[in-house]
């Protein structure tokens, strides 16, 4: 009898089995039961041959059918959804919305099979229904985004761009620390590329270009380096790569070696904030409490004040001095509140002019503070031992100040060399840009349709 509601699903015959349900009336609660070891259920062969009329009348008369399983772990709307059976994508959906969330054996759920084969009205109606499934991810960590472009599924991919929304999405890291540019860029899907949009204003917003694999490299060094290497996958030749190349230029691409200002600094922005907060707390407690002290009690001659209690003694006995403490003291405080503003800003500081931007302000808070430290050695050391010691610390601290302006002169002469550098790059990138043809692109590109939220 099971063989025959098996032919029944195969050819649709709703009166074969109505007729079968007659003879034995619990066969369809065996299946729900899962009494037949794994086997497909009607449902699964009816939404396999796209029955429709079939599977409305088994769900009708046993609705938990929608969650037996096969040997695959897969769901009847697994199979409906691979092969592309809308209408019954539709039926099922209805039926049980939280069958878009079961994963077979290799971790993909209905929406992930959609995407792989292409079948698009399914994707939408999936995602319409349970926009949570296109969040998970399969066994190596891989988002749907992920399968789509190594399967080759432009249109997939680029519809689910268009609905899908955040950052942190289309720029998830696979096991192997793969982003779907990386992955596009190794399978020479340059055609994916273009619907990222790479090279636009769009792509700005949303693809991160640096970002580096479990290996180190960014796009472009899988880009650079595996030109003619036969460990790419996929198609490929001189020109399209040439034209990726002048894409990624324009992004602002980097290879990962001058990427490591930036790395360090991610590694160590916790470290770097601790130093700022130091500096700060000592400009802070030099400027409330100088070298020296503060007069404890008020000072009168002939009924004038000469100090005030709280009033700081340097500020009357080095008169000369304690302008120049006080200055390079705020120099310092200021430079290391900015330090602290600028790493808790969320900034992204593999941009080089970002980069010289926190090394001078760091530059400035420290070497006001070893500034701020002489003066306040030649106040509190007696005058006997004064003349040699300050002599010697000056001298240790104009060496250390002109060591630290070198650095900075030869980072900021690189600094400038490196964007006269990329901009003649970008200058030459732009202009066999415009020099091609607009169909050149192969996809339609991002940014013609608002991404709609992901929102259950």
């Amino acid at each position: 009898m099971e063989h025959d509601l098996c032919e029944a699903a195969i050819k649709g015959d709703t009166d074969s089995l109505i007729a079968i349900i007659q003879k034995d009336p619990l066969i369809l609660h065996k299946f729900a039961d899962g009494c037949f070891n794994g086997a497909a259920s009607p449902l699964h062969v009816a939404a396999s041959n796209n029955r429709t009329r079939f599977v409305e009348e088994l769900l009708h008369r046993q609705p938990e059918l929608t969650e037996v399983l096969d040997s695959q772990l897969r769901s009847a709307l697994h199979l409906a959804s691979a092969k592309g059976h809308d209408e019954i994508v539709k039926v099922l959906v209805k039926a049980n919305p939280e069958m878009c969330l079961v994963r077979d054996r290799e971790g993909k759920n209905p929406l992930h099979m959609a995407a792989v084969k292409g079948k698009i009205n399914a994707l939408k109606e999936l995602v319409g229904a349970c926009p949570e499934a296109a969040r998970d991810r399969v066994d190596r960590n891989e988002t749907i985004l992920h399968l789509c472009v190594k399967h080759n599924q432009l249109e997939s991919l680029e519809k689910l761009l268009d609905i899908i929304q955040g950052q942190d999405f289309v720029n998830a890291k696979d096991n192997d620390g793969n982003t779907i540019l990386h992955l596009a860029i190794l399978y020479k899907r340059f055609k994916i590329v273009d619907v990222l949009g790479v090279g636009t204003y769009e792509e700005k917003e949303t693809i991160d270009v640096n970002a580096t694999n479990a290996s180190g490299y960014t796009a472009m060094d899988i880009l650079i380096h595996g030109s003619g290497n036969n460990w790419i996958h996929g198609s490929g030749n001189k020109e399209e790569s040439d034209r990726v190349h002048d894409f990624l230029l324009k992004a602002d691409a980097k290879r990962a070696k001058d990427l490591v200002g930036g790395d360090w600094l991610t590694n160590k922005r916790e470290s770097l904030m601790v130093v700022a907060s130091l500096i700060a707390t000592m400009a802070f407690q030099a400027g409330v409490t100088p070298p020296g002290g503060v007069w404890q009690e008020d000072s009168h001659k002939n009924d004038t004040i000469v100090y005030r209690a709280g009033e700081a003694v340097m500020a009357y006995n080095y008169q000369g001095s304690y302008p120049y403490f006080l200055r390079f003291n705020t120099i310092g405080f200021v430079a290391a509140l900015s330090t602290i503003l600028l790493l808790m800003s969320g900034l992204k500081f593999r941009n080089k002019a970002m980069m010289w931007v926190l090394i001078v302000t760091m530059w400035l808070a420290i070497t006001s503070m070893a500034i701020t430290y002489v003066f306040s050695n030649v106040v509190v050391t007696p005058k006997k031992d004064r003349s040699s010691l300050t002599r010697t610390i000056t001298i240790g601290v104009i060496v250390w100040s002109s060591v630290m302006a070198l650095l900075l002169a030869k980072l900021t002469f690189g600094l400038v060399a490196f964007f006269a550098k990329d901009k003649s790059r970008k200058m030459k990138a732009n202009k066999r840009i415009k020099n091609e043809a607009p169909s050149s692109r192969g996809g339609k590109g991002r940014g013609a349709n608002p991404p709609l939220p992901l929102t259950s």
